[in-house]
């Protein structure tokens, strides 16, 4: 009966082991969904919209071919659609239906331009026009899509591109060659199906539990077999009177040779083990072959996640400017093209990456080096690692983000403000400052929300941000005198500390110069406001961030009309005048980027400095 057991046993586990098998193998089904893209009239671009991505969950796998280099790039729909703008290009959309449709997208028109402007006047010649209209055209579909800063990210491969892509709503990819040639014809989108065989696990466990009590049961069988075939006779009675004497050693004597029997017993047993070692290995493998978690029924609940604390977005806020991750692919670029200026002292290439007063003060600094060969290089720009990134909350442009990068070889850190002035430029560093090492920077909002834009004029804040600048200048120039000098937090101002400084060691240097002398010469200090405009944006707790500009002004004049002012000691402002000694003197300006923090109007804190830089702009003869 135990051979019958462990057959049916076998037979049994053989079955559900089958079964869980096959739950994993041929009949588990497809495990993707590919689906492909035709196009039929060639673009330089191909957009294929974020509900086309969607309409599967799970993740996108975007597969493009063709000859040569390959292009795709992911970002904000209308961030995509507005680069696109004035291009021709392919839209793959999702219908109502379910499918793909597939339409050519022209060049937006201006609604309010004249008509009339667009055709050639009588009396030019139509060759002319069709010229113009064919260069504004060249001009939009040959502008290559490869190092946007607009993107999120991006993909370059030859012949065949593979892209792993999770894309939420919102969301669209751009597949293009360099925006000249014909877009990738031969586009497939997969994604991965949720091929759940929730009885496979328990299926194969089970069977192998249920193999190993067979294998139990044979044994039992094989034991009990074996113990009914052994020798039933009884013994002969022996007389009384005539025991056995165990003690005779004899060799022809009738005993069992003690040596054999624990030999077979070693061989029987050794067999047994090797025959259990078999199954057991069998079900091991089997086990492990259905361990995946998509293998076994989920019975319990999904595990509860811990409440964080979050930030919510005010209500009609429009989306951050950046994500960390493209603020860290813009800074780097910024910071290697800016590398190569300074290297080459090119103020054509630094423009490509620089604006406003950072530009300025890296002119200034090409003009001085190429005239001094020992004069110091800028400081490099900060890139990586980026600490902090504010970007601005706007959907149109121009746009801006906030970033704070640290240098670990000099443990010193930047504060700066970048700027892209539409979807077709690149980002331009204009403010870059220095942290104080004692600094805390207020509290701001993640970057996955962003902040908007405080207005010049903003009224919302203890100093509108277009009025700082000038204020700030004032203090430098009056001291405690300045009528806004209770708005400013003195203590940890080192921008004032170190241009009184300056000034003071400039002064006692101008006083004991042979020919400008105090009778014959007056030496004046100046601030106020600089050209580039301010730039803010809000923190959480109602204050702002501004970055401004101001300018130093050191004014050499001397007192009497047979004195002229002396610079030959002084090789940068010899240098940028041009010459050594004037009978009207020299003006000098030095130029100020500077970050503040101005609190809201219902605050008790005062505006305080957050970074700041100082560099020389210009000097000229009056």
């Amino acid at each position: 009966m135990r051979f019958v057991w462990a057959v049916a046993a076998f037979v049994l586990a053989t079955v559900m082991i089958g079964a869980g098998i096959a739950q994993r193998t041929i009949f588990q089904g497809p495990r993707t969904e590919t689906t492909a893209i035709s196009v039929e009239e060639q673009t330089p671009y191909l957009l294929i919209d974020g509900a086309v991505l969607n309409q599967l969950p799970g993740t996108q796998t975007l597969r493009a071919q063709a000859e040569g280099d390959i292009f795709a790039s992911y970002g904000r729909t209308a961030d995509l659609e507005a680069w696109l703008s004035d291009a021709t290009y392919t839209h793959v959309t999702l219908s109502d239906a379910g499918g793909l449709e597939t339409s050519v997208v022209e060049p937006e028109v201006d609604a309010t331009a004249d008509p009339s402007a667009s055709e050639p006047a009588e009396d030019a010649p139509a060759d002319d026009a069709t010229a113009e209209d064919a260069t504004a055209e060249d001009a939009a579909a040959g502008r290559s899509p490869i190092g946007s800063d607009l993107w999120l990210d991006e993909y370059q491969q030859t012949d065949l591109l593979i892209a792993p892509l999770q894309l939420p709503e919102g969301m669209s990819v751009l597949v293009a060659t360099d925006g000249v040639a014909p877009a990738p014809s031969k586009v497939t989108v997969t994604w991965p199906l949720q091929t759940s065989t929730p009885w496979a696990g328990p299926l194969i466990v089970a069977g192998g539990i249920l193999m190993a009590v067979g294998v139990f049961l044979y044994i039992l069988g094989i034991r009990h077999a074996r113990r009914k075939r052994g020798p039933r006779r009884k013994g002969l009675p022996l007389p009384v009177t005539e025991p056995i004497d165990i003690s005779i050693d004899h060799d022809d004597k009738g005993v069992i040779s003690s040596a054999q029997a624990p030999t077979r017993r070693a061989v029987s047993s050794g067999g047994r083990r090797a025959f259990a070692v078999l199954p057991v290995v069998a079900v091991s493998a089997l086990l492990f072959s259905g361990c995946s978690a998509d293998a076994w029924p989920q019975l319990g609940s999904s595990p509860t996640p811990s409440p964080t604390a979050t930030v919510i977005a005010p209500d009609g806020q429009q989306a951050p400017a950046v994500t960390k991750a493209q603020a860290e692919r813009i800074l780097t670029r910024i910071a290697a093209t800016v590398a190569d200026a300074d290297a080459a002292m090119d103020g054509d290439l630094a423009d490509t990456r620089l604006e406003g007063a950072a530009l300025a003060a890296r002119d200034t600094n090409y003009k001085l080096r190429s005239a001094l060969g020992d004069y110091a290089a800028p400081a490099p720009i900060l890139a990586k690692p980026l600490e902090i990134i504010l970007p601005q909350a706007y959907d149109d442009w121009p746009r801006s983000f906030i970033a704070v990068a640290d240098d670990d070889e000099s443990k010193t850190s930047s504060i700066m403000v970048l700027t892209q002035q539409d979807q077709w430029s690149d980002y331009k560093l204009s403010y870059v400052g220095s942290l104080e090492a004692s600094t805390s920077l207020p509290d701001l909002a993640p970057a996955y929300i962003g902040a908007p834009q405080v207005e010049p004029d903003s009224p919302f804040l203890v100093l509108p941000p277009n009025e700082v600048a000038a204020a700030y200048a004032d203090v430098i120039t009056n001291g405690e005198a300045s009528t806004y000098y209770d708005l400013f937090e003195a203590d940890g101002d080192q921008l004032r500390v170190s241009i009184a400084a300056d000034r003071e060691r400039r002064l006692a240097e101008f006083n004991t110069t042979a020919n400008t002398t105090a009778s014959t010469g007056n030496l004046q200090f100046s601030s106020a406001a600089g050209a580039q405009a301010p730039f803010a944006l809000q923190t959480v707790e109602s204050g702002a961030i501004v970055a401004v500009n101001i300018n130093e002004i050191d004014t050499a004049t001397p007192t009497n009309a047979d004195a002229v002012i002396k610079v030959e000691n002084n090789r940068t402002v010899k240098t940028l005048a041009g010459v050594d000694q004037s009978q009207t003197g020299f003006e000098t300006t030095f130029s100020d980027q500077v970050f503040f923090y101005v609190p809201g109007p219902g605050s008790n804190e005062k505006i305080r400095l957050l970074g700041y830089s100082s560099d020389i702009l210009d000097a000229k003869i009056l």
